[in-house]
């Protein structure tokens, strides 16, 4: 009996991403998002949605782009194609052209938008991940972690359904100690740290970066930490995964994997691996 309950789970979750993969997905570019008038901000402060055209209530997955804070530009991941996830890719200012708290602000109002848009776009407001790669990774920690970014547009971080960085610092950003003549091996832990604003009550997080020997700048280390601390504190639902032998660019390709697991196992799809 057991062996059959099994072999059904298999077939409907085929089934289900075949589904999830045929349907017709579409991408609308360059939604300004920002109510600010700053001609940069006007510039910089646009996203990209990308769903299925038919799709309702589907998990969302705001994603912000690494580069330091100081470059890079909006894309949608290729791993997160046809997955019957609504994408939503972030452009924020950067520095730096502006301070810190301009990225984290851009960042929230980012997510601000996706809350109150995204049903438009057949995707729910009450499965919205935050995820990205290294800087996109440290602004998906900050935002859910220190709830004031947030709360300046009237969200609550912890209605967030998950935290899923690629390799974001956990201690203070090192372009924004280079800002103040902080070297970048000289570790600091202010209020732009996440490390900061550990706490119990955080939505679930899961800490994913590549391997400690290739990682950068002891990311791993970062993230470990602040995994221990989450845990110690008494957060019921943090995850640390260590991606051997890759590297902190090449980690983003198999970190994809555990993302969409997570998002299954978070809202509670019997088919996750994990």
């Amino acid at each position: 009996m057991k062996q059959k309950y099994c072999i059904l789970l298999v077939i409907l979750f085929t089934a289900s991403l075949t589904f999830a993969q045929e349907q017709e997905y579409k991408t609308i570019k360059d939604i300004a998002y920002t109510t600010s008038a700053d001609a940069y901000a006007q510039e910089r402060c646009k996203l990209d949605v990308y769903y299925p055209v038919k799709g309702n209530n589907c998990p969302v997955v705001v994603w912000f782009h690494g580069g330091g804070l100081t470059q890079g530009n909006k894309a949608i991941p290729g791993k997160l194609m046809k997955q019957g996830i609504v994408v939503v890719a972030v452009n924020y200012r950067l520095l730096p052209r502006v301070t810190i708290d301009q990225c984290l602000t851009d960042a929230a109002e980012a997510v601000a938008w996706t809350i109150r848009e995204i049903s438009k776009y057949g995707g729910s407001s009450q499965k919205v991940f935050l995820s990205g790669h290294s800087a996109g990774g440290y602004l998906t920690m900050m935002l859910g972690l220190d709830k004031r970014w947030l709360k300046k547009y009237h969200v609550d971080a912890d209605q967030l359904a998950g935290l899923i960085p690629f390799s974001g610092q956990a201690i203070s950003h090192f372009s924004y100690r280079k800002m103040l003549g902080i070297p970048n091996l000289q570790p600091t832990i202010d209020e732009y740290a996440p490390l900061f604003h550990v706490r119990k009550d955080a939505p679930p997080i899961v800490l994913i970066t590549g391997d400690r020997e290739l990682e950068l700048f002891g990311r791993y280390e970062e993230n470990a930490y602040l995994w221990r601390m989450l845990k110690l504190v008494g957060h019921p639902d943090v995850r640390l995964y260590e991606i051997g032998g890759h590297g902190h660019g090449t980690m983003g390709e198999p970190a994809h994997h555990i993302l969409k697991n997570h998002i299954k196992r978070i809202l509670g799809d019997s088919s996750a691996e994990y």
